[in-house]
């Protein structure tokens, strides 16, 4: 009989246990069904502050809607891809430079646009190439070698001072910008004009000062640019510089293009070039 009683008494606490158990279940469920309905009847209007929080809930980069650019009703869908550098600081050691320097892209966007080239020999071509790259006006600067007896000469032929070939530079310029006058002003400067086959430490017949015309009024113009220096009195001696036609220009070597600056650490370049390029107020 006692554990009978004692059956009976465990049977009522665990009903008393059960049902409060189902009390309270019952009164969350109806606490949450509560919150859903009040949600699902908020009203966001286009624009409204709270509209954007909800688009961009779970975006840990969305911008408050009072910081974000306006939108245009019809502006266009399409994505805008962000820009990005698409040029190093550093330029490659060997470039194409009638395909990469700014200053033949320049000309070939603007087909249309006259220009001349002018040919000039003032020593080693890195130093000239290096000057009149900077010159406003010019649009596309070129080494090579003019004047010689031998075709398609190399760098190695050159110096053996038996082809007959100059070192010269190639400079296409628009003289709607740069006269052929001012920039034989800068050609007078950039070299010493009275020494005969030799700047400096180079020497050879490779490294003579000569303007290669490539029309009667360039012709003129030289002449008459070269008496101007003369009677000037800036130089102690005589000009020795040549004023000769045009004839086969051959392109140099990848190699001695844009030569100083893709190599402005050589010691030639910190030497020869540099103090050149400061004395004629131009960018180191």
């Amino acid at each position: 009989m006692n554990a009978r009683k004692r059956f009976v008494r465990i049977m009522k606490q665990y009903t008393i246990v059960l049902v409060s158990a189902l009390v309270l279940f019952s009164i969350a469920a109806g606490c949450d069904a509560s919150r859903r309905t009040s949600s699902s009847h908020a009203v966001t209007t286009p624009g409204d502050p709270a509209s954007k929080g909800i688009e961009g809930a779970g975006d840990a980069t969305s911008v408050p809607a009072a910081l974000s650019p306006a939108i245009e009703p019809n502006a266009s869908s399409e994505t805008v891809e962000p820009e990005t550098a698409s040029r190093s600081d550093t330029p490659p050691k060997e470039v194409d430079t009638m395909s990469s320097s700014e200053p033949a892209r320049e000309a070939t966007n603007e087909s249309t646009r006259r220009t001349e080239i002018a040919t000039l020999g003032a020593g080693c071509f890195w130093c000239v190439e290096a000057v009149y790259e900077q010159i406003p006006g010019v649009l596309d600067v070129r080494s090579g070698y003019m004047g010689g007896h031998v075709d398609h000469p190399t760098y190695e032929d050159v110096c053996t001072k038996t082809t007959g070939h100059i070192e010269v530079a190639e400079v296409t310029f628009d003289p709607e910008k740069l006269s052929y006058a001012k920039l034989l002003e800068k050609f007078w400067k950039l070299h010493d004009p009275t020494s005969l086959d030799r700047q400096g430490g180079d020497k050879g017949p490779q490294y003579r000062s000569v303007i290669f015309y490539h029309s009667d009024e360039q012709r003129r113009i030289a002449e008459e640019s070269k008496s101007a220096m003369d009677r000037s009195g800036a130089f102690d001696n005589p000009i020795v510089t040549e004023i000769r036609p045009a004839e086969k220009f051959w392109v140099a070597e990848n190699y001695h293009q844009d030569y100083y600056r893709l190599n402005k650490g050589a010691p030639y370049c910190q030497a020869v070039i540099r103090p050149k390029l400061e004395k004629l107020g131009l960018e180191p």
